[in-house]
């Protein structure tokens, strides 16, 4: 496998890169760094401040549909094209995402899909993020040089988005698996939601595989076999088609990025996740044990 199309990239490999001042048109390092508001952290600021030297900032709600009450929503084709292409990645380059969330990895997945969702497969995450990369010693930066503009070419592969409405057909139709990687208390309803006016519980007949134990103690993605005997113990069959949903399609990408690395690419999105079921949903279509009824 190539290295532009390996899914994930070491700190090492990445260290090494930076330091040969190989970083460049060719290989574009993004900090896609974001958080929910109770986390008291702004990751465009904190970027300022600190980064991986060569770094560009993605900013997740700006390259976003502005016009949708969701929260992140997919942008265009061209929207995303003009927005990557401002940050001098062309169609060649090959991309790295990192976020300097502690967990490890948290936001950077989202972008991982984008790009491969915009029809751009040269792009990998840096396994175990910024947190590892600052661990292990490697050098960072302060000072933001722009990148030349590019030219980007965008083309969604619309089969890996689920709407709302693909989602309520599929209760019944049974054409896809969801997959809700929010904490397994939020998905049973015990547990408030980070978002105000919102209430947890799941989408009927999903499946929960919390996010965070995709990764292990330090951050990093769990090996292949480590990750294919959770989505086995999650009653999660990978051979079907399967579709990630959470709190508002960030952290679902975590289950696309597993299932790629167990060989089984192209996994979907519910792009407008929990927040916007919750909000659209009928109430016999939410559930949670908070009500008193029976988890799917």
């Amino acid at each position: 496998m190539g290295i532009q199309t390996q899914a994930l990239v070491s700190a090492k490999w990445l260290a090494n890169m930076v330091k040969n001042n190989l970083a460049g048109p060719r290989l574009r390092v993004l900090d896609t760094s974001w958080y929910l508001p109770m986390m008291n952290r702004d990751g465009k600021k904190e970027f300022a401040q600190t980064h991986i030297p060569g770094a560009s900032f993605f900013d997740i709600d700006e390259c976003s549909d502005r016009t949708s009450k969701f929260d992140h929503m997919l942008p265009s084709e061209q929207f995303f094209a003009d927005y990557v292409g401002n940050l001098g990645i062309g169609s060649e380059s090959h991309v790295v995402v990192y976020d300097a969330s502690d967990f490890g990895l948290f936001s950077c997945t989202r972008v991982w899909w984008m790009f491969r969702l915009f029809g751009h497969p040269r792009v990998s995450v840096l396994n175990g993020g910024f947190r590892n990369w600052v661990k292990d010693g490697h050098p960072v930066s302060g000072t933001y040089t722009k990148p030349a503009l590019a030219h980007f070419t965008a083309t969604m592969n619309s089969a890996w988005v689920k709407s709302f409405e693909d989602t309520v057909v599929n209760i019944s139709a049974q054409q896809f698996e969801v997959v809700d990687v929010r904490p397994y208390e939020r998905f049973r309803g015990w547990e408030a939601e980070p978002r105000e006016g919102v209430l947890p519980g799941h989408i009927p007949g999903s499946k929960c595989m919390p996010f965070l134990d995709f990764l292990d103690e330090d951050g990093m993605m769990l090996s292949t076999e480590e990750l294919e005997k959770f989505f086995k113990k999650s009653r999660v069959d990978l051979n079907k088609p399967l579709c990630g949903s959470c709190g508002s399609g960030v952290t679902a990408c975590h289950m696309v990025l597993a299932a790629h690395l167990c060989g089984r690419p192209g996994a979907s999105i519910y792009d407008g996740s929990w927040y916007e079921w919750f909000t659209k949903a009928p109430a016999d279509h939410i559930v949670s044990d908070a009500k008193g009824k029976q988890g799917g």
